[in-house]
């Protein structure tokens, strides 16, 4: 068993409150403090620490609640891939890999003998119908002449069967009167000759003169010559009618016949439709040789870094085939991954601050775009969803840990030269 010190010996043995109050007291110029001194003073340094300590912690707090800040963060822009809409050799390749390129600048070109081929053919074929339809126009017109002349001939032929028909009914009158002159005669010279035959017996007893006779008998011979004279009038007023009715059905077919040219002339008329309805695809197949001439040379859709070029002059470019990527420099973002926790001090529109760890002591400013509203579940915490029934873990973990939603912030004036994809950040908000 160990002895025990008796008070003699405690006078000799340094005790903690002594040494702690021994030395800054002790080292103090012109104080000489007691014991209970020293202790009020550590006793106050203490207080203060410690209320040093609540002010920095609620220091941090309110900053870690009203400014949220995340190292999970990444640098991010859009960025497409470059394939050209026609195919051919690559005849020139103006950029090389990570180059910036300005909107407009000439990326790469494809060998355009073959489009401007194609060019040139659409546009002579686009010519030919042009004169196709230039020369049925004519024809067109020269047919609707015909027609024109057609119809003439219907109102001259009509006009013929007019005129032809006033003289049929001419020559019947003719003929009738002609036919009474023969009637007239006739009986006439029934009458002169039957007074001669009557006559002539009577000159033998003398009960006439021969005068008498004479004159009698030239009466009939007259009357027989009126009576022929009657006669060939009626046969040439018959004839007259005859060739008047032979002229009047020659006009009657002619009518029938311009009437048969006029109807072929008019169905010999065509139309410009068929033509210049294949205007339209004239002029599309011109616009798809330029078209694709123009492809044939690549632009720059915007201000981009060229990435992943792995090709050469002389490539054969496929259509739709990706040559290489362009990355959007226009715009960048960063996308910080923030607790569910803090969600409610952010809002859209906010200011921000993105330091790359590229070069992290440069700041960046930046404005909240937009906040995440989804995320994937975890199959470990909340099972899968899947057709049929819902798949419930039975597990349950006792240390929960909170979701965080990507919070994308757009950078004002981004270093050209600092950004890349996927390069790690760290993203502060500053509040309204």
């Amino acid at each position: 068993m160990a002895d025990v010190p008796d008070r003699g010996d405690s006078a000799h043995r340094s005790r903690p409150m002594d040494v702690l109050a021994s030395a800054p007291c002790a080292r103090s110029s012109g104080f000489d403090l007691s014991e209970s001194g020293c202790v009020v003073c550590i006793r106050t340094v203490a207080h203060l620490l410690s209320v040093g300590g609540n002010i920095l912690g609620l220091t941090v707090l309110y900053s870690t609640n009203y400014h949220p800040r995340t190292d999970d963060a990444e640098i991010v822009a859009n960025f497409i891939g470059i394939a050209p809409q026609v195919e051919g050799p690559i005849t020139r390749l103006n950029v090389r890999d990570n180059q910036l390129v300005k909107q407009g600048e000439l990326l790469f070109e494809i060998d355009d003998r073959p489009y401007q081929y194609a060019l040139e053919r659409a546009l002579s074929d686009q010519a030919a119908l042009e004169g196709q339809i230039e020369d049925e126009r004519r024809t067109i017109a020269a047919l609707v002449s015909g027609v024109s002349v057609a119809q003439a001939n219907i109102q001259g032929s009509q006009t013929d069967i007019n005129r032809y028909a006033a003289a049929v009914d001419q020559a019947r009158a003719d003929v009738a009167n002609a036919e009474q002159g023969v009637n007239r005669a006739q009986a006439e010279w029934t009458y002169a000759s039957n007074n001669l035959h009557r006559l002539e017996p009577l000159l033998t007893k003398q009960f006439v003169t021969v005068d008498q006779v004479d004159r009698v008998r030239t009466s009939e011979i007259a009357q027989a010559e009126a009576l022929k004279q009657a006669q060939s009038q009626l046969r040439l007023s018959q004839a007259g009618l005859e060739s008047t009715l032979a002229q009047y059905e020659h006009a009657k077919a002619i009518l029938v016949q311009s009437k048969a040219q006029h109807e072929q002339s008019e169905h010999a008329v065509t139309t410009l439709e068929p033509l210049i309805n294949q205007r339209g695809a004239r002029a599309s197949a011109v616009k798809s040789a330029r078209y694709n001439l123009d492809n044939s040379r690549v632009y720059a859709p915007f201000d981009a870094r060229v990435t992943n070029l792995t090709i050469s002059e002389g490539a054969y470019a496929h259509v739709g085939q990706q040559m290489f990527t362009l990355i959007d420099a226009r715009t960048w973002w960063a996308i910080g991954n923030f607790r569910e926790g803090t969600l409610q001090h952010i809002a859209p529109r906010m200011p921000a601050d993105v330091y790359v760890l590229s070069k992290p002591n440069v700041r960046f400013s930046g404005v909240v775009d937009s906040i995440g509203f989804g995320v994937t579940p975890s199959a470990d915490d909340f099972g899968t969803l899947a057709p049929g029934l819902p798949d419930v873990q039975r597990t349950l973990n006792w240390v929960h840990l909170a979701s965080r939603y990507p919070v994308r912030v757009r950078v004002k004036d981004p270093a050209p030269d600092l950004f890349r994809v996927s390069e790690s950040a760290v993203v502060v908000i500053r509040g309204h």
